[in-house]
């Protein structure tokens, strides 16, 4: 029985593989808004009802492709940046998020496009997409750096907000940054949101007629980041 139970497992494994697959397939085809799982039913050749055993809904089958987009961007990160002196780190991790992002521009385009008309991603995908900002987060809090100049001063309100963020629980279950000053907290999600946002201008098309290609823009910008973190310079 327990070798019975282990095929079944496999096979199950493999369709169900197969299905994020076809969504894939039809995520860069037509887009997520109209990925249904009749019609990755129909060209995997299963009746749609056989479908809803693997995945009961769209929405499940999109958690799915969603978390397994932040887990592949996540790994190349993490593996970018073990080893090495912080600014080389930093910038290894930078690179291999945007060739990950390059490589694969309809996940990316699922997880930091625009959101998917009647879809609220559930608490599920929260670990997955924390791995990337993490290590940031963990490259800090090895460095403690100290940046060249000084911003201006943290408002009552964001400062609590940034407190409350060090404070919460990373799923592997340590706090995030109970004891990173709030400051370099802050320099970090402005850093985090400004790589993100020059990839999606990049995989979007919004730098075609101004820093295209972006390759060396792209390195100039993420030197820049490291100085405003306050990453010791490359020797």
């Amino acid at each position: 029985m327990n070798a019975s139970r282990t095929a079944r497992d496999r096979a199950r494994a493999e369709l169900t593989q197969e299905i994020k697959n076809e969504a894939r397939r039809q995520l860069a085809v037509d887009g997520a808004q109209k990925l249904s799982l009749r019609s990755v039913a129909r060209e995997l050749g299963m009746v749609s009802s056989a479908l809803y055993r693997y995945f009961a809904s769209r929405d499940e089958l999109l958690t799915a492709l969603i978390i397994d987009a932040y887990d592949a961007m996540g790994e190349q990160a993490e593996k970018a940046a073990e080893g090495g002196a912080p600014r080389e780190r930093w910038r290894k991790a930078c690179h291999a998020v945007r060739d990950w992002a390059r490589a694969n521009p309809h996940e990316y385009a699922l997880i930091y496009g625009s959101p998917i008309p009647g879809y609220a991603a559930p608490q599920d995908t929260v670990a997955s997409a924390a791995r990337v900002p993490l290590v940031l987060i963990r490259l800090l809090r090895e460095t403690n750096p100290v940046p060249a100049f000084e911003g201006p001063p943290l408002t009552d309100g964001l400062a609590g907000q940034l407190r409350a963020l060090g404070e919460l629980v990373a799923p592997d279950g340590e706090r995030i940054a109970p004891d990173l000053p709030l400051e370099t907290l802050n320099r970090g999600i402005v850093v985090w949101t400004q790589l993100f946002g020059m990839l999606s201008f990049e995989l979007f098309g919004q730098f075609v007629g101004s820093v295209d290609p972006t390759d060396e823009f792209f390195d100039h910008a993420i030197e820049q980041l490291a100085d405003f973190l306050g990453l010791p310079p490359a020797r």
